[in-house]
């Protein structure tokens, strides 16, 4: 698997619910992002980062994920993962080609095993990254709530590349792309739905200075401050309006690939779950909103 193609990658994730993106002024005036480009229905917000988006609002009808999107480091790495997924039997949904969206790029689509849009793509029209003290600068990792989770775990690793990092019990499981320890985590779930998004901030004090303005939005986190036990990182879990979880972190374990081996954690140890004591476990109400509404994904066919 070391020759095969790899996605690259996490550049972030487009949602869709209704109305969402009325909700924009949330994420510009309390979470920390930046409109980069606006359209009827949809919105796209950028970090302080390189990526010229890393979080998108679409309106639609049903709740959900309209893509997660992953990035290649040129349009030959692209046209090979995408040769690869041809041979394996993949789910695609278009050929790589020239994209039509207002950042540019080159990429195609495909479906994971929940009927999930993956996008891959380089070549976007990137931006200089800013150096911005307690604003997100990047996407750090999507989860994603999954009804078989070995199977999934298995598409991401053969179909994609991905390394399984570390396990949370038996009830999740935390895949690699690149040195981030996860990228992607599945979670054992009834049905597909997000999980939560997490926002990587520059540092232990951008992140808890990002906190501090959410308090003074009048928003306190639904969960945390803490620091998980699988990726060291730090947590601090909020609600948006349209009731997604999402996630300031920062300090993300970096993965040596040449000694790591995977770890599995225990759900029952408060201090794995949460090293520094702060947080507590997470609420009946907590993991409720966490195990989000049913996606019923995309077809093949539209």
């Amino acid at each position: 698997m070391s020759d095969d193609p790899r996605v690259g990658h996490l550049r972030g994730i487009v949602m869709r619910a209704p109305g969402i993106t009325a909700t924009t002024n949330f994420y510009t005036e309390n979470w920390g992002l930046h409109v980069s480009h606006e359209e009827d229905g949809m919105t796209y917000l950028r970090g302080s980062g390189s990526e010229p988006f890393i979080y998108g609002l679409k309106d639609d009808d049903v709740y959900g994920i309209e893509y997660v999107h992953f990035g290649m480091p040129d349009r030959s790495s692209v046209d090979a993962i995408h040769a690869r997924l041809v041979e394996m039997g993949a789910k695609l949904l278009s050929a790589p080609a020239e994209l039509d969206g207002p950042f540019g790029g080159y990429g195609f689509e495909l479906l994971d095993p929940d009927g999930r849009r993956l996008r891959i793509t380089s070549d976007l029209q990137m931006r200089a990254p800013e150096k911005v003290h307690a604003f997100p600068h990047k996407v750090s990792h999507v989860v994603l709530n999954t009804p078989d989770l070995e199977a999934t775990q298995k598409w991401y690793e053969d179909m994609l590349g991905f390394r399984t990092s570390d396990y949370s019990a038996d009830q999740m499981i935390f895949l690699r792309c690149g040195s981030d320890h996860h990228a992607i985590a599945l979670v054992r779930a009834q049905y597909p739905s997000v999980n939560h998004v997490a926002f990587e901030m520059p540092g232990i004090d951008s992140f808890m200075r990002g906190i501090g303005r959410m308090k003074q939005k009048g928003q306190a986190p639904s969960w945390g401050p803490g620091r998980h036990g699988p990726g060291n990182n730090p947590f601090a879990y909020f609600v948006s309006p349209s009731g997604y979880v999402i996630e300031f972190t920062a300090d993300v374990q970096q993965i040596d690939e040449a000694t790591h081996e995977p770890k599995v954690w225990s759900r029952t140890d408060p201090e794995a779950m949460d090293q520094w004591m702060t947080a507590g476990p997470p609420t009946p109400a907590q993991r409720a909103v966490m195990a989000g509404r049913p996606d019923p994904g995309f077809s093949a066919g539209g």
